[in-house]
This record gives C-alpha cells, sequence and structure tokens, in this order.
C-alpha cells in the first residue's frame, strides 16, 4: 500500500474512533451529570444474565420501565471487584443485606467476619452440595459508548473462569482493562449433572485511542469512588432475579424472592 493510502486509511480510522469514549471529556458531560446528582444516592443500572442457557443480557431500556434483550455487550470494563456474599439463612427478599460481605475478597465484614481466604463458609463443602455457602461474585462496571455512566455487570460463579482467563490473557499483553473495549456475549453451558447455564464470555475488540483514554481515567476515578463507598446493601441489590447455576458444583441458585 501507498505511503498516500496508509495516510487516508489512518485518517478514515481517526474519524471513526475519534468520537468514541473521548467524547466524555470533550464536553465535560459527567461533571455536569455529578452536580445535576449531587445529593442524591446514585446507583447504575445492572445488566442481567438469564437462566436456563439463554443467551441474551437484559438490560435497562432507558427510556421506560422496559427491558431489551442484547446477544453482546460492548463497552470498555472500568473496574471489577469481588461481591461476596454469606446469609445465615436461605434468603427471601427486599434490599437486606448479607449477614457477612466482601467487596475486596480478602477481608469480609459482618458475622462471621475477617479473612475470606480462611475462612470456612468460603470453602467448597460448607454449602448445599459441594457448593460454598459464602457466594462469590464479581462486580463488573461497563462503559458503553455514548453512555455517561457505567452499568454494572453482577457475574456469577459459572463465569468466572472465563472472565479470569480472559483478564490473564489482556494482561499478558500489557493491556489493561479500561484502556480496550471488550465485547460480552453469553454461549450455553451445561454442568456434570446436564443443567443448563448462561456463560458469559468475553474477547477482545480494539485498543483505545490515546484521546479516549484520558477520557477513561477520570471515568474509571468516579467508579472508583463510587464501589469504595458501596454499604452491605449493595450485595443484596447486585443478585439478580433469575437463578444461575454454580459451574463448580452443579448447585442451582434459586431466584431471590422480592
Amino acid at each position: 500500500m501507498s505511503e498516500k493510502n496508509n495516510d487516508t486509511a489512518n485518517n478514515e480510522q481517526t474519524a471513526l474512533t475519534a468520537g468514541g469514549f473521548a467524547a466524555l471529556a470533550n464536553v465535560g458531560a459527567l461533571n455536569d451529570a455529578t452536580e445535576d446528582l449531587a445529593g442524591l444516592d446514585l446507583t447504575f443500572d445492572r445488566i442481567k444474565i438469564p437462566a436456563g442457557g439463554s443467551t441474551a443480557f437484559e438490560i435497562p431500556d432507558g427510556d421506560s420501565e422496559e427491558v431489551n434483550m442484547v446477544k453482546e455487550i460492548v463497552g470498555v470494563i472500568l473496574l471489577h471487584h469481588p461481591a461476596y456474599a454469606y446469609y445465615k439463612d436461605k434468603y427471601t427478599g427486599g434490599s437486606n443485606p448479607p449477614d457477612c460481605g466482601s467487596f475486596d475478597g480478602v477481608n469480609g465484614t459482618g458475622d462471621p467476619g475477617g479473612a475470606c481466604a480462611t475462612c470456612p463458609l468460603n470453602q467448597f463443602g460448607s454449602g448445599e452440595g459441594q457448593s460454598k455457602a459464602c457466594k462469590n461474585r464479581r462486580m463488573i462496571y461497563v462503559l458503553m459508548e455514548g453512555e455517561l455512566f457505567p452499568m454494572v455487570l453482577s457475574l456469577p460463579t459459572g463465569s468466572l473462569k472465563e472472565f479470569t482467563k480472559y483478564l490473564k490473557r489482556q494482561l499478558s499483553k500489557g493491556r489493561k482493562l479500561n484502556q480496550i473495549v471488550t465485547k460480552i456475549s453469553l454461549k450455553k453451558a451445561t454442568n456434570s449433572s446436564g443443567i443448563a447455564f448462561s456463560q458469559a464470555v468475553f474477547t477482545f475488540d480494539r485498543v483505545l485511542n490515546e484521546e479516549e483514554k484520558a477520557a477513561i481515567v477520570v471515568m474509571t476515578e468516579s467508579v472508583k469512588n463510587y464501589a469504595a463507598n458501596l454499604t452491605m446493601s449493595a450485595l443484596a441489590e447486585g443478585n439478580d432475579d433469575a437463578p444461575f447455576v454454580d459451574a463448580e458444583t452443579g448447585e442451582v441458585i434459586e431466584p431471590l424472592k422480592k
């Protein structure tokens, strides 16, 4: 390809990506929105993974109370962290916080509290069947293009290995998750007991350009501040309405009744 053609292709690529996630920084939209929300309890909309092996996510419509079914989520993963929750009694509804929970996967707050790694309730076999009594999820904050705020994906146990594999692949290439665009889809998986469940799949899309990276840094810090102030009730809110299957143990975790 000639130098002229290379320049044309580069210019076209820049035109395609210049707006992208950098648009946030260009208009100061985040600061304006934050001012409007001053004094209000900000929560992010949630992406739900349905039960039974469905391959479509449920996301809020944004303009109504309806939900949309989408096959693929494309965006930047700004932040992710553990979401451990233990209930002494079976959860029966509402926004009741767990008896013990953790947002760092290191220390639990509540009863029994303490170090998660050595907690008997965080060991396989402590719950029903061979499951853990303390349910391990991961909260993933995904910013989609054209949005000012991220959505939260509460990733169930059955998808944690897929996410870990994807994270390791990107880190091995020197890519941080908040510097790339990720595609998230669902595939139907079946555990050893023949129970079908929906498993999240993560694939690399592209690296952000420098202007986009600068804008995302601001967004990431804002989300970190939000996550640092999460309370135990957020763990209850993070549970999906639909059941999911623990891919390690085959345990079917029932819907939480509201």
